[in-house]
């Protein structure tokens, strides 16, 4: 199975799920908003340019996913690196 890799930044409680090789350089070509009154937040979809889901952003993190994951995350904030 494949590794994801999930980056965690406290601070603003906002998590980001990467589906790409790690070394890869992919960039977002299009991002779909899902509709925050249907998923109680807001979390981004990350596109590449073949329509390819390459990541997942999800802002109010702390409310939205495990507590396990987000303390195995990649820290981006100081408290945690």
């Amino acid at each position: 199975m494949a590794e994801v890799k999930v980056t965690y930044d406290k601070s603003t409680d906002a998590a980001y799920a990467y589906f790409t090789e790690p070394q890869a350089r992919v960039h977002s070509a299009r991002m779909y908003a899902c509709d925050p009154a249907v998923v109680d937040g807001m979390i981004n979809l990350d596109f590449d340019e073949q329509g390819r889901l390459i990541g997942i952003e999800v802002l109010a993190a702390g409310s939205k996913l495990p507590e396990s994951l987000l303390k195995s995350a990649e820290r981006l904030d100081t408290e945690g690196a």
